[in-house]
């Protein structure tokens, strides 16, 4: 099915650390998923910020964005996101504005105001951070004039960050963060992947309230989706069940490293289709080409987003650039 608009694909990595997996091969996985990904044509490679997870190592998302940037040469690199309310406004412009000089033109900040974790971590990060979740449009405000700051006598300066060039993206799951991007004129980010109950609210309030600014003269959105391709139905099934796993410790709080995969069975499926992991997992396509491209191009048409990003949570390194390099096939094939 031919498409209107060309659409870019990206990823969402999250460094998953798998059973048996030391975290320092699990950074040299995700550098070389960044590397292929560059080959295959993916636009960006955001990693996400997570707490007190065991399954997840992106927790210093800044510190791994620049050393993935460093052994990459032309993907954008991005978070996606840093969770404002856990940061100071004025250490994020730094730890930017640094990126943005360190690799020009590469650097993409997401930011959204989720703790990326649960409550009691979350007060451990910043005790204060309620007050800052209310502050989110302020701070978003405070981090761009820190960048766009050039007075010498203005008493607080982030001046690695003065007039470097780095965009800003809002980050959501709920039409609260549609509100904010559209009244700022800032790229939309929505975490469909994992929250897609608002997907349609929120991108209706987007495109229906945005504000060209200095920014961005049109609403440009971006929706996320799991992907596990293989060669075959059966084996990309199979390769979901470490995922599917892996979301079911989400939901019951019994967070685990990600499990080798296990043939599918009547067990599994019966809990693939607890209703409660199928609201979550609603855009978590599972096959072959044929399968994904199909569910691609609905969910493309659908959403009308100008770009999808894509994560995937399988446990063999192989197995998983493998499906990243098939989904990459696909999107070409849809753009043309």
């Amino acid at each position: 099915m031919p498409q209107n608009k060309h659409i870019d694909y990206s990823v969402l990595e999250l460094a998953v650390v798998g059973q048996d997996i030391p975290h320092t091969q699990v950074f040299k996985n995700t550098v070389e998923v960044a590397r292929k990904a560059e080959e295959f044509g993916y636009k960006r490679f955001w990693l996400a910020e997570h707490h007190n997870m065991v399954s997840i190592a992106s927790s210093a998302t800044t510190v791994l964005m620049s050393h993935v940037a460093a052994r990459t040469e032309r993907i954008r690199i991005g978070s996606g996101g840093i969770m404002l309310p856990n940061h100071s406004p004025l250490i994020v412009a730094e730890q930017f504005g640094t990126l943005g000089s360190l690799y020009p033109g590469r650097i993409d900040m997401g930011l959204g105001r989720a703790p990326g974790t649960d409550q009691v971590t979350a007060h451990a990060i910043r005790s204060d951070r309620m007050n800052s979740v209310f502050k989110f449009p302020h701070e978003i405000d405070e981090i761009r004039r820190y960048f766009k700051n050039k007075i010498p006598s203005t008493k607080v300066r982030a001046t690695v960050a003065e007039g470097v060039e780095v965009p800003m993206y809002v980050l959501g799951s709920s039409t609260d963060s549609a509100h904010v991007a559209a009244e700022k004129g800032l790229p939309y980010v929505f975490a469909s992947h994992f929250a897609p109950a608002q997907l349609f609210d929120a991108m209706e309030i987007y495109y229906q309230k945005f504000q060209p600014s200095n920014y961005l003269d049109e609403p440009y959105s971006i929706a996320g989706i799991n992907v596990t391709a293989a060669e075959t139905n059966e084996e990309a099934e199979r390769l979901s069940t470490s995922s599917l796993k892996m979301m079911v410790g989400v939901l019951t709080g019994n967070l685990d490293y990600l499990q080798k995969p296990v043939e599918m069975n009547d067990e599994l499926r019966a809990v693939r289709d607890n209703p409660a992991l199928q609201r979550m997992l609603k855009y978590a396509f599972v096959g072959d080409r044929e399968t994904l491209r199909s569910k691609t191009e609905e969910f493309i048409k659908n959403t009308g987003v100008d770009e999808v990003i894509v994560a995937s949570h399988i446990y063999d390194q192989e197995d998983r650039i493998r499906s990243f390099e098939i989904f990459s096939e696909i999107m070409k094939d849809i753009n043309n």
